[in-house]
């Protein structure tokens, strides 16, 4: 066997499954019982040590014989339109993360971003946007919208999407059972502020999807649809563009065309000798099943590399 050490940024390990899903999804000492397992096991956690900034990659290519890059797909999408910039307009994220510590007592809740009396809109119709609108109703917003650029989808399994494919159907959580009015085919254009650069409202133009066959789909905007929103609070779940790359560039790994680190499947190596990546800083943002399989694949190829 080898001696192996997880190096954390965080006060506590876990990464989105902690700090990104909130308690009522999923009850953060399913997390804690597993650590505790992995400790057991001999695994040793270092937490608050953050590669690249308060340990130097030079550190850990010396004391270690191999490095397995899993610090996931952490850079996020933004919306690149006027008054992204207003106080009020916040990652989903951001937004998530200082809930958790909250709940686990880490913070005080005047320290996080709430939603309490607030006209939330969240743009964006993933599981991260619904895990906001469930925070949202437990602040106690006055009101919470969800904005999706695609379009609704159809409520059974779509005939062109026979199994084993993964149905592109619409999902109803249990945070949109809670309370949410929910848009489709919706696409923001401008963020509205006061003259105090607080957030006060948006605009927004239904949009309609073209598709043809051999070419990507296109986005057009539907004439005569702009409108505009009250809301004092904007949370922006889009997703994850990939890997930071400051850590990538400081051990001087390559990164693909969506910025995620280069490692094929086959041995999850990348090209420098050594260092390995799995998990969503090697395939981009994805499911915490895929995170797992790839982790211990991985771990086999370094094993065998070693």
């Amino acid at each position: 066997g080898h001696t192996v050490t997880v190096f954390e940024r965080d006060s506590k390990v876990g990464g989105l499954l902690r700090y990104g899903i909130p308690d009522f999804k999923l009850e953060k000492q399913i997390i804690d019982r597993r650590v505790e397992v992995l400790i057991e096991e001999g695994i040793i956690f270092k937490t608050n040590a953050y590669v690249g900034k308060n340990i130097s990659v030079e550190t850990i290519k010396a004391d270690y014989d191999a490095v397995l890059m899993c610090g996931g797909a952490t850079e996020r999408r933004g919306i690149p339109i006027k008054g992204n910039h207003l106080k009020g307009v916040y990652q989903a994220m951001e937004f998530l993360k200082l809930n958790n510590q909250y709940v686990d007592g880490l913070i005080k809740f005047d320290d996080v971003i709430s939603a309490k009396d607030k006209k939330v809109i969240v743009i964006g119709g993933g599981d991260t946007g619904s895990d906001c609108i469930g925070t949202s109703n437990r602040h106690g917003a006055v009101s919470v919208a969800n904005f999706e650029i695609l379009t609704k989808p159809t409520v059974g399994r779509p005939a062109n999407q026979p199994w084993p494919y993964w149905p592109m159907k619409l999902k109803t959580t249990s945070s949109h059972k809670e309370g949410v009015e929910r848009f489709f085919s919706i696409s923001t254009k401008e963020f509205l502020g006061d003259k105090k650069g607080n957030l006060i409202g948006l605009k927004t133009v239904a949009v309609e999807w073209i598709f043809k066959e051999g070419e990507r789909p296109q986005l057009i905007e539907v004439p005569n649809t702009e409108k505009s929103w009250e809301c004092d609070m904007v949370l922006l779940a889009l997703g994850f563009t990939g890997a930071e790359k400051t850590l990538a560039e400081q051990l001087g790994v390559e990164m693909d065309f969506r910025t995620n680190i280069k490692a094929t499947e086959k041995d999850y190596a990348t090209n420098v000798k050594g260092i390995f990546a799995a998990g969503d800083m090697r395939r981009g943002q994805s499911l915490i099943v895929w995170a797992i399989s790839e982790g211990r694949q991985a771990a086999y190829y370094v094993d065998k590399y070693l």
